[in-house]
């Protein structure tokens, strides 16, 4: 069964600290994970996924 998309709010959590404040945003992998087409990835994949699981 495919995952489902997470929508984000943008409100803040108050008993959580976002990703982005924990990690360094200029670490090479950060960086690299921003310049890869993630949309394009989901959609080559997708027909892999049965949706019953």
């Amino acid at each position: 069964m495919r995952p489902k998309k997470h929508k984000t709010t943008g409100s803040n959590d108050l008993f959580r600290a976002r990703l982005d404040q924990i990690i360094n945003m200029k670490h090479e992998l950060v960086l690299l994970a921003g310049k890869v087409d993630w949309d394009w990835i989901d959609g080559e994949i997708a027909p892999l996924y049965s949706e019953n699981g």
